[in-house]
Protein backbone atom coordinates (compact mmCIF):
# COMPACT_ATOMS: atom_id res chain seq x y z
CA UNK A 1 0.00 0.00 0.00
CA UNK A 2 1.29 3.45 -0.94
CA UNK A 3 2.23 5.30 2.25
CA UNK A 4 2.87 8.68 0.70
CA UNK A 5 -0.40 9.68 -0.90
CA UNK A 6 -1.22 13.37 -1.26
CA UNK A 7 -4.38 14.59 0.49
CA UNK A 8 -6.17 14.71 -2.87
CA UNK A 9 -5.04 11.20 -3.82
CA UNK A 10 -6.16 9.95 -0.41
CA UNK A 11 -9.65 11.45 -0.78
CA UNK A 12 -10.15 10.46 -4.40
CA UNK A 13 -8.93 6.93 -3.74
CA UNK A 14 -11.35 6.61 -0.85
CA UNK A 15 -14.23 7.90 -2.97
CA UNK A 16 -13.35 5.48 -5.76
CA UNK A 17 -12.78 2.45 -3.56
CA UNK A 18 -9.02 2.33 -4.11
CA UNK A 19 -6.35 1.68 -1.43
CA UNK A 20 -5.38 4.50 0.94
CA UNK A 21 -2.48 4.93 3.33
CA UNK A 22 -4.91 6.12 6.00
CA UNK A 23 -8.57 7.11 6.21
CA UNK A 24 -9.04 10.68 4.92
CA UNK A 25 -10.35 13.49 7.10
CA UNK A 26 -13.02 14.99 4.86
CA UNK A 27 -15.35 17.98 5.20
CA UNK A 28 -18.20 17.49 2.67
CA UNK A 29 -20.21 20.42 4.02
CA UNK A 30 -17.80 22.80 5.75
CA UNK A 31 -15.78 23.46 8.87
CA UNK A 32 -15.71 27.26 8.99
CA UNK A 33 -15.74 28.80 12.47
CA UNK A 34 -15.66 32.31 13.89
CA UNK A 35 -12.14 31.61 15.18
CA UNK A 36 -10.96 30.74 11.67
CA UNK A 37 -12.79 33.77 10.22
CA UNK A 38 -10.85 36.00 12.60
CA UNK A 39 -7.58 34.22 11.88
CA UNK A 40 -7.71 34.99 8.13
CA UNK A 41 -9.97 38.08 8.27
CA UNK A 42 -12.73 36.46 6.22
CA UNK A 43 -15.97 36.83 8.21
CA UNK A 44 -19.54 35.88 7.38
CA UNK A 45 -21.52 37.05 5.50
CA UNK A 46 -18.77 38.53 3.31
CA UNK A 47 -17.07 35.14 2.93
CA UNK A 48 -20.32 33.85 1.40
CA UNK A 49 -20.34 36.70 -1.13
CA UNK A 50 -16.70 37.19 -2.14
CA UNK A 51 -14.66 34.46 -3.87
CA UNK A 52 -11.29 35.54 -2.46
CA UNK A 53 -12.64 35.51 1.10
CA UNK A 54 -14.41 32.18 0.50
CA UNK A 55 -11.17 30.64 -0.76
CA UNK A 56 -9.15 32.11 2.11
CA UNK A 57 -11.54 30.89 4.80
CA UNK A 58 -12.11 27.43 3.33
CA UNK A 59 -8.38 26.82 2.88
CA UNK A 60 -7.94 26.92 6.66
CA UNK A 61 -9.68 23.56 6.86
CA UNK A 62 -6.55 22.11 5.30
CA UNK A 63 -3.79 24.53 6.30
CA UNK A 64 -4.83 25.03 9.94
CA UNK A 65 -6.91 21.97 10.80
CA UNK A 66 -5.22 19.27 8.75
CA UNK A 67 -8.16 18.00 6.72
CA UNK A 68 -7.52 16.34 3.36
CA UNK A 69 -10.17 18.36 1.53
CA UNK A 70 -11.30 21.96 1.11
CA UNK A 71 -14.93 23.00 0.71
CA UNK A 72 -15.56 26.66 -0.17
CA UNK A 73 -19.39 26.57 -0.23
CA UNK A 74 -20.24 27.24 3.42
CA UNK A 75 -24.02 27.41 3.45
CA UNK A 76 -26.95 25.93 1.51
CA UNK A 77 -28.39 29.13 0.06
CA UNK A 78 -26.21 30.35 -2.83
CA UNK A 79 -28.52 28.99 -5.56
CA UNK A 80 -31.62 30.20 -3.76
CA UNK A 81 -30.20 33.70 -3.53
CA UNK A 82 -29.47 33.66 -7.26
CA UNK A 83 -33.02 32.49 -7.96
CA UNK A 84 -34.40 35.52 -6.11
CA UNK A 85 -35.35 34.15 -2.70
CA UNK A 86 -35.74 36.55 0.21
CA UNK A 87 -32.41 36.38 2.04
CA UNK A 88 -31.28 37.09 5.59
CA UNK A 89 -27.49 37.41 5.49
CA UNK A 90 -26.96 37.69 9.25
CA UNK A 91 -23.62 38.58 10.88
CA UNK A 92 -20.32 36.82 11.51
CA UNK A 93 -21.65 34.43 14.14
CA UNK A 94 -24.79 33.30 12.30
CA UNK A 95 -25.51 31.37 9.13
CA UNK A 96 -27.15 33.21 6.23
CA UNK A 97 -30.63 31.86 5.64
CA UNK A 98 -33.56 31.95 3.24
CA UNK A 99 -36.69 33.60 4.64
CA UNK A 100 -38.96 30.71 3.72
CA UNK A 101 -42.04 32.51 5.02
CA UNK A 102 -41.91 34.45 1.75
CA UNK A 103 -41.70 31.76 -0.98
CA UNK A 104 -41.05 32.96 -4.52
CA UNK A 105 -42.95 30.20 -6.34
CA UNK A 106 -46.18 28.25 -5.81
CA UNK A 107 -46.16 25.60 -8.56
CA UNK A 108 -43.97 23.82 -11.08
CA UNK A 109 -45.11 26.23 -13.80
CA UNK A 110 -43.39 29.07 -11.90
CA UNK A 111 -39.96 27.45 -12.01
CA UNK A 112 -37.63 29.35 -14.31
CA UNK A 113 -33.85 29.56 -14.23
CA UNK A 114 -32.73 33.19 -14.68
CA UNK A 115 -30.62 33.72 -17.80
CA UNK A 116 -27.87 35.30 -15.69
CA UNK A 117 -27.96 32.57 -13.03
CA UNK A 118 -24.30 31.56 -13.38
CA UNK A 119 -23.24 35.23 -13.43
CA UNK A 120 -24.96 36.03 -10.13
CA UNK A 121 -22.62 37.21 -7.37
CA UNK A 122 -23.46 34.34 -5.04
CA UNK A 123 -22.94 31.71 -7.74
CA UNK A 124 -19.65 33.23 -8.92
CA UNK A 125 -18.48 33.35 -5.31
CA UNK A 126 -18.35 29.57 -5.38
CA UNK A 127 -17.10 28.97 -8.91
CA UNK A 128 -14.42 31.64 -8.68
CA UNK A 129 -13.33 30.50 -5.22
CA UNK A 130 -12.79 27.01 -6.65
CA UNK A 131 -10.64 28.51 -9.41
CA UNK A 132 -8.58 30.40 -6.81
CA UNK A 133 -8.12 27.27 -4.70
CA UNK A 134 -7.18 25.21 -7.74
CA UNK A 135 -4.54 27.76 -8.67
CA UNK A 136 -3.16 27.84 -5.11
CA UNK A 137 -3.21 24.13 -4.28
CA UNK A 138 -3.15 22.48 -7.69
CA UNK A 139 -3.68 18.75 -7.34
CA UNK A 140 -2.36 18.49 -3.79
CA UNK A 141 -5.70 18.79 -1.95
CA UNK A 142 -9.19 17.58 -2.88
CA UNK A 143 -11.51 20.50 -3.62
CA UNK A 144 -15.12 19.57 -2.91
CA UNK A 145 -17.84 21.76 -4.38
CA UNK A 146 -21.50 21.59 -3.48
CA UNK A 147 -24.74 21.77 -5.45
CA UNK A 148 -28.14 21.60 -3.77
CA UNK A 149 -30.47 18.79 -4.72
CA UNK A 150 -34.02 19.52 -5.89
CA UNK A 151 -35.64 18.59 -2.56
CA UNK A 152 -33.55 21.19 -0.73
CA UNK A 153 -34.20 23.79 -3.42
CA UNK A 154 -37.93 23.08 -3.16
CA UNK A 155 -37.90 23.92 0.55
CA UNK A 156 -36.36 27.30 -0.25
CA UNK A 157 -38.47 28.36 -3.22
CA UNK A 158 -41.84 26.95 -2.10
CA UNK A 159 -41.44 26.94 1.69
CA UNK A 160 -41.01 23.76 3.73
CA UNK A 161 -44.62 23.38 4.87
CA UNK A 162 -46.12 24.17 1.46
CA UNK A 163 -43.82 21.73 -0.31
CA UNK A 164 -44.31 18.87 2.17
CA UNK A 165 -48.08 19.28 2.09
CA UNK A 166 -47.87 19.07 -1.69
CA UNK A 167 -46.17 15.69 -1.49
CA UNK A 168 -49.38 14.39 0.11
CA UNK A 169 -51.99 16.43 -1.75
CA UNK A 170 -50.51 16.26 -5.26
CA UNK A 171 -47.52 13.91 -5.59
CA UNK A 172 -47.57 14.21 -9.38
CA UNK A 173 -47.05 17.97 -9.10
CA UNK A 174 -44.27 17.36 -6.56
CA UNK A 175 -42.49 15.17 -9.09
CA UNK A 176 -42.85 17.87 -11.76
CA UNK A 177 -41.27 20.39 -9.38
CA UNK A 178 -38.34 18.09 -8.63
CA UNK A 179 -37.79 17.34 -12.33
CA UNK A 180 -37.50 21.05 -13.09
CA UNK A 181 -35.41 21.92 -10.05
CA UNK A 182 -32.85 19.18 -10.76
CA UNK A 183 -31.80 21.21 -13.82
CA UNK A 184 -30.47 23.85 -11.39
CA UNK A 185 -28.54 21.16 -9.49
CA UNK A 186 -26.87 20.05 -12.72
CA UNK A 187 -26.19 23.55 -14.03
CA UNK A 188 -24.42 24.70 -10.88
CA UNK A 189 -22.64 21.37 -10.46
CA UNK A 190 -21.29 21.52 -14.01
CA UNK A 191 -20.05 25.07 -13.45
CA UNK A 192 -18.11 23.96 -10.35
CA UNK A 193 -16.61 21.00 -12.18
CA UNK A 194 -15.52 23.33 -14.98
CA UNK A 195 -13.94 25.58 -12.32
CA UNK A 196 -11.88 22.67 -10.99
CA UNK A 197 -13.94 20.84 -8.34
CA UNK A 198 -12.68 17.29 -7.81
CA UNK A 199 -15.94 16.09 -6.24
CA UNK A 200 -19.33 17.50 -5.32
CA UNK A 201 -21.41 17.28 -2.18
CA UNK A 202 -25.08 16.87 -3.09
CA UNK A 203 -27.25 17.93 -0.12
CA UNK A 204 -30.88 16.90 -0.55
CA UNK A 205 -32.59 17.36 2.79
CA UNK A 206 -35.21 14.62 2.77
CA UNK A 207 -34.36 14.31 6.45
CA UNK A 208 -35.45 11.46 8.65
CA UNK A 209 -37.53 13.68 10.93
CA UNK A 210 -39.55 15.11 8.02
CA UNK A 211 -40.04 12.33 5.48
CA UNK A 212 -39.86 8.53 5.44
CA UNK A 213 -37.54 6.19 3.61
CA UNK A 214 -40.49 5.35 1.35
CA UNK A 215 -40.65 9.01 0.30
CA UNK A 216 -36.96 8.92 -0.57
CA UNK A 217 -37.48 5.89 -2.82
CA UNK A 218 -40.62 7.34 -4.39
CA UNK A 219 -39.43 10.86 -5.13
CA UNK A 220 -35.63 10.99 -5.08
CA UNK A 221 -33.86 7.69 -5.72
CA UNK A 222 -34.26 7.83 -9.50
CA UNK A 223 -33.30 11.51 -9.63
CA UNK A 224 -30.14 10.79 -7.65
CA UNK A 225 -29.29 8.00 -10.07
CA UNK A 226 -29.65 10.53 -12.90
CA UNK A 227 -27.33 12.97 -11.13
CA UNK A 228 -24.57 10.35 -11.18
CA UNK A 229 -24.87 10.22 -14.97
CA UNK A 230 -25.14 13.99 -15.37
CA UNK A 231 -22.24 15.10 -13.15
CA UNK A 232 -18.96 13.33 -14.05
CA UNK A 233 -17.15 13.58 -10.69
CA UNK A 234 -17.66 11.61 -7.47
CA UNK A 235 -20.86 12.72 -5.72
CA UNK A 236 -21.29 12.76 -1.94
CA UNK A 237 -24.97 12.67 -1.02
CA UNK A 238 -25.80 14.50 2.22
CA UNK A 239 -29.01 13.98 4.17
CA UNK A 240 -29.37 14.95 7.82
CA UNK A 241 -31.15 13.00 10.52
CA UNK A 242 -31.95 9.33 11.06
CA UNK A 243 -31.53 7.75 7.63
CA UNK A 244 -31.00 4.02 8.27
CA UNK A 245 -34.44 3.40 6.73
CA UNK A 246 -33.30 4.76 3.34
CA UNK A 247 -29.64 3.75 3.26
CA UNK A 248 -30.40 0.65 1.19
CA UNK A 249 -32.02 2.86 -1.47
CA UNK A 250 -29.21 5.43 -1.25
CA UNK A 251 -26.62 2.69 -1.70
CA UNK A 252 -28.24 1.75 -5.02
CA UNK A 253 -28.01 5.23 -6.59
CA UNK A 254 -24.44 4.90 -7.84
CA UNK A 255 -23.30 7.90 -5.82
CA UNK A 256 -19.75 7.55 -4.53
CA UNK A 257 -20.48 8.28 -0.88
CA UNK A 258 -23.16 9.12 1.65
CA UNK A 259 -22.46 11.78 4.29
CA UNK A 260 -24.41 10.56 7.30
CA UNK A 261 -25.63 12.01 10.58
CA UNK A 262 -24.53 11.04 14.10
CA UNK A 263 -28.11 9.89 14.75
CA UNK A 264 -27.06 6.77 12.83
CA UNK A 265 -24.73 4.26 14.46
CA UNK A 266 -21.60 3.72 12.30
CA UNK A 267 -21.69 -0.09 12.62
CA UNK A 268 -25.40 -0.27 11.79
CA UNK A 269 -24.92 2.15 8.90
CA UNK A 270 -22.07 0.16 7.39
CA UNK A 271 -24.26 -2.95 7.58
CA UNK A 272 -27.18 -1.10 5.95
CA UNK A 273 -25.19 0.04 2.90
CA UNK A 274 -23.56 -3.40 2.59
CA UNK A 275 -20.47 -2.16 0.75
CA UNK A 276 -22.48 -0.61 -2.09
CA UNK A 277 -21.58 3.00 -1.22
CA UNK A 278 -18.83 4.65 0.86
CA UNK A 279 -19.74 6.42 4.09
CA UNK A 280 -18.51 9.83 5.26
CA UNK A 281 -19.09 11.09 8.77
CA UNK A 282 -20.39 11.13 11.36
CA UNK A 283 -18.83 13.06 14.27
CA UNK A 284 -21.55 14.71 16.34
CA UNK A 285 -21.78 18.50 16.10
CA UNK A 286 -23.93 19.93 18.93
CA UNK A 287 -22.86 17.61 21.74
CA UNK A 288 -19.32 16.54 20.85
CA UNK A 289 -17.59 19.05 18.58
CA UNK A 290 -19.31 22.07 20.11
CA UNK A 291 -19.55 21.15 23.78
CA UNK A 292 -16.97 18.47 24.62
CA UNK A 293 -13.18 18.15 24.46
CA UNK A 294 -10.70 16.70 21.93
CA UNK A 295 -10.58 13.34 23.72
CA UNK A 296 -14.35 12.90 23.33
CA UNK A 297 -14.01 13.78 19.65
CA UNK A 298 -11.29 11.17 19.23
CA UNK A 299 -13.45 8.47 20.78
CA UNK A 300 -16.14 9.10 18.15
CA UNK A 301 -13.52 9.03 15.41
CA UNK A 302 -12.18 5.72 16.71
CA UNK A 303 -15.69 4.25 16.63
CA UNK A 304 -16.13 5.27 12.98
CA UNK A 305 -12.77 3.78 12.08
CA UNK A 306 -13.49 0.57 13.97
CA UNK A 307 -16.73 0.30 12.00
CA UNK A 308 -14.88 0.72 8.71
CA UNK A 309 -16.26 4.14 7.73
CA UNK A 310 -14.20 5.14 4.69
CA UNK A 311 -13.94 8.91 5.33
CA UNK A 312 -14.29 10.71 8.65
CA UNK A 313 -15.48 14.24 9.38
CA UNK A 314 -18.22 16.25 11.08
CA UNK A 315 -21.78 15.09 10.46
CA UNK A 316 -22.76 18.45 8.92
CA UNK A 317 -21.63 22.07 8.83
CA UNK A 318 -20.15 22.68 12.28
CA UNK A 319 -21.48 25.26 14.77
CA UNK A 320 -19.65 28.52 14.08
CA UNK A 321 -18.35 28.74 17.66
CA UNK A 322 -16.79 25.25 17.58
CA UNK A 323 -13.29 25.19 19.08
CA UNK A 324 -10.63 24.50 16.47
CA UNK A 325 -8.87 22.09 18.87
CA UNK A 326 -11.89 19.82 18.60
CA UNK A 327 -11.77 19.93 14.79
CA UNK A 328 -8.04 19.29 14.76
CA UNK A 329 -8.69 16.22 16.89
CA UNK A 330 -10.34 14.49 13.91
CA UNK A 331 -7.22 14.10 11.71
CA UNK A 332 -5.11 13.58 14.86
CA UNK A 333 -7.32 10.68 15.90
CA UNK A 334 -7.12 9.14 12.44
CA UNK A 335 -3.31 9.21 12.62
CA UNK A 336 -3.30 7.70 16.11
CA UNK A 337 -5.70 4.91 15.12
CA UNK A 338 -3.74 4.15 11.95
CA UNK A 339 -0.43 3.89 13.82
CA UNK A 340 -2.00 1.59 16.41
CA UNK A 341 -3.86 -0.67 13.99
CA UNK A 342 -1.60 -0.88 10.95
CA UNK A 343 1.99 -0.42 12.05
Amino acid sequence: MNSSLSPKERVMNALNGLPVDRTPAVNPTNIATVELMDFVDAPFPQACQDPELAARLSATGHTQLGFDSISPYFSIIQESSALGCDMQWEEKDNWPTVRMANPIWTSSSDIKIPKNFLAHRDIKTITNSIKILKQEFGDSVAIIGKTMGPWTLAYHVFGVENFLLGTIDDPEETSKCLEKLKEISVLFGEAQIDAGADALTFPDHATGDLVSGHYYKRFLQEIHEEMVEALPVPLILHICGQTIDRMQYISETGMSAFHFDSKNDPFESMKAVNGKIKLVGNINNPETLYAKDPEAVKQEVFKCLDAGVQMVGPECAVPLSTKIQNLMAIPEAITEWTQKNIY
